[in-house]
C-alpha cells in the first residue's frame, strides 16, 4: 500500500511487539527450554501455537528483541525455536510408545506440565474428544506451522543456530514432525480431503468405512470440519514444495497433491458457499464440538452448513498461495 515513513514506522512497531508479546508468555522448562504457553495459565501448552511463530519470526526479522526482568535481552528467534522444540516432543507423536495409544503422527491439543519442576505431566484437549484422540484442526495446525517454519529457516543466518546445535538439528526436527502430522493427516481423513473433526470421534464408528469413500458433511453422527482441510491443504502443499526443492520429489509431489486434492474439494459445490444471503465463505467448519457451541440445523442432527473466520481466512490464503505458483508471482511467504 501507499504509506508515508511514519505509518510504516507504525506498522513495524506494531510488528515488532506482537513478537515480544508472545514470546513473553513464557514457561521455562530449563536451561535454553521452554514454552509459549496458552491462556489457560503458565502449565499450558497448545498446538495451535506453532503457527503463531509467525509473529516472533517477523519481529526477529525486523531487529527486535525482546527486554525481560533486570534488563535481560531475549532472542526472539531463540524462544522460537526452543517453543518449536518442545511443542515436536509433546504434541506430536512419533509411535515410540510414549503412552498406549501413541500413533505417529498423532497430536494432542494440549500438554501439561508442572511448573514447579517443568515436568510433563499429561495430554490433554481442550476442543478434540479426548487426550488419545486426534482433534483434527490441532493436527492441522502442527501441519502448517512446521511447513511454514521449514521455509523460514532458509533465510536465517548460521550463526544463529549455534546455541541450538546447529541449523541441521532445528531443521531435522521440525521435518520429522511435519512429516508425521502430513502422514497421520493423509491416513486419517475421508478420500476427498475433508476430516470429521477429530480422529477418534465416537459415532464415527456408525459411518461404514467413513474413511474410504468421500465425507458426508449431513450424516447423523459426527461433523466434518471443513476449516481443517483449509489449514491443512496449505501445510501439505509448502511441506511439498519444500521437500521437492531438497530434491525429494517423491515424497514432495505426494504432499503436495493431497494439497491440491483438498483444495479441489474445498472449492467443490459441497463446501463453497454461493449463497449470497450467507456471510461465510466455506462450509462445513465447527468451532467447539465438545461445548455443543455450533449451530445444528432444523432437521439435522449434527453441526452443519456454517461458516469460521479461520476457515475462511485459511481457504483465501491457500488459494493465493496456489496462485502465486500457478502464475510463477513469488511464494506467499509471512517472512522477508
Amino acid at each position: 500500500i501507499d504509506c508515508g515513513v511514519w505509518e510504516r514506522d507504525f506498522y513495524e512497531l506494531a510488528l515488532k511487539s506482537s513478537g515480544a508479546v508472545q514470546a513473553r508468555r513464557w514457561t521455562r522448562l530449563g536451561t535454553n527450554e521452554g514454552y509459549i504457553y496458552s491462556f489457560n495459565g503458565p502449565h499450558s501448552l497448545f498446538a495451535d501455537t506453532i503457527r503463531s511463530l509467525r509473529s516472533l519470526g517477523v519481529a526477529y526479522q525486523l531487529g527486535h528483541r525482546m527486554m525481560d526482568e533486570n534488563d535481560l535481552s531475549i532472542s526472539l528467534f531463540d524462544r522460537l525455536v526452543q517453543h518449536a522444540r518442545t511443542t515436536a516432543a509433546y504434541s506430536v507423536y512419533y509411535g515410540e510408545n510414549r503412552d498406549a495409544y501413541d500413533l505417529r503422527g498423532r497430536v494432542a491439543h494440549e500438554s501439561i506440565f508442572n511448573t514447579n519442576d517443568g515436568v510433563f505431566r499429561c495430554a490433554n484437549s481442550q476442543q478434540g474428544y479426548s487426550a488419545f484422540t486426534t482433534w483434527m484442526r490441532g493436527l492441522a495446525w502442527i501441519m502448517i506451522g512446521y511447513a511454514e517454519q521449514l521455509e523460514f529457516l532458509k533465510v536465517v543466518d548460521e550463526a544463529e543456530f549455534e546455541a541450538h546445535a546447529g541449523k541441521q538439528v532445528v531443521e531435522n526436527f521440525m521435518l520429522r514432525a511435519a512429516q508425521a502430522s502430513c502422514d497421520f493427516y493423509i491416513d486419517h481423513t475421508p478420500r476427498d480431503g475433508v476430516p470429521y473433526w477429530d480422529s477418534g470421534a465416537p459415532g464415527l464408528a456408525s459411518i461404514e468405512n467413513c474413511l474410504s469413500k468421500d465425507a458426508d458433511p449431513e450424516n447423523k453422527y459426527e461433523p466434518v470440519d471443513s476449516s481443517a482441510a483449509a489449514i491443512a491443504a496449505q501445510g501439505l502443499l509448502r511441506l511439498g514444495a519444500h521437500l521437492s526443492s531438497r530434491g525429494d520429489t517423491i515424497d514432495g509431489g505426494k504432499y503436495w497433491q493431497a494439497g491440491l486434492s483438498v483444495l479441489d474439494t474445498l472449492l467443490s459445490d459441497t463446501y463453497l458457499s454461493e449463497d449470497l444471503d450467507h456471510q461465510g465463505l466455506i462450509l462445513h467448519s465447527v468451532y467447539h464440538r465438545p461445548n455443543g457451541w455450533d449451530h445444528v440445523p432444523e432437521g439435522q442432527q449434527i453441526p452443519c452448513g456454517e461458516s469460521s473466520m479461520w476457515g475462511d481466512y485459511h481457504a483465501r490464503e491457500v488459494s493465493l498461495y496456489v496462485q502465486r505458483v500457478a502464475r510463477g508471482e513469488p511464494d506467499l511467504k509471512f517472512f522477508i
